[in-house]
């Protein structure tokens, strides 16, 4: 769950069905691979946290801003931002783009996430009935 004074998004983008483009999607997105000025621009309108997950050809991105982030002005203003223009164009070769054309920005193309379910808190001092007292675990324990 985020920090009470933060707000996360869930957005999703599918990819073309080709694996030799998805690799390269994997590669330009990789610290190696990535474009610095884009990040840069990410962390300048004020998003804290992102991350892309990947399972198939759909693209999960999770992105975690302050509270009072307003998604739709700080957006408009990392499409504005150096080479952002030029990197939306370069990776939509990768994406199947439904919604949206080539030259539209990340905001267009990203997809918000209805949230469906989050995990209720339980009582202070109580743990349900029968439950383990186990280790903590890593979010994505197949990592290596």
């Amino acid at each position: 769950m985020p920090h009470p004074a933060t707000k996360r998004y869930a957005l999703t983008l599918d990819l073309r069905d080709d694996p030799e483009l998805i690799a390269e999607y994997k590669r330009v997105h990789s610290p190696e691979g990535s474009w610095p000025e884009i990040a840069a621009g990410i962390r300048a309108v004020g998003i804290l946290d992102m991350e892309i997950y990947l399972e198939g050809t759909r693209l999960f991105m999770l992105m975690e801003t302050p509270a009072d982030f307003a998604f739709d002005a700080r957006m408009a203003l990392l499409a504005t931002l150096p080479r952002q223009a030029e990197w939306e164009a370069f990776v939509s070769r990768f994406q199947r783009l439904q919604h949206s054309t080539p030259e539209a920005s990340s905001a267009e193309k990203w997809r918000p996430m209805e949230r469906i379910f989050t995990l209720p808190l339980p009582l202070p001092g109580t743990r349900p009935a029968g439950a383990p007292d186990l280790p903590a675990t890593p979010l994505c324990p197949r990592e290596g």
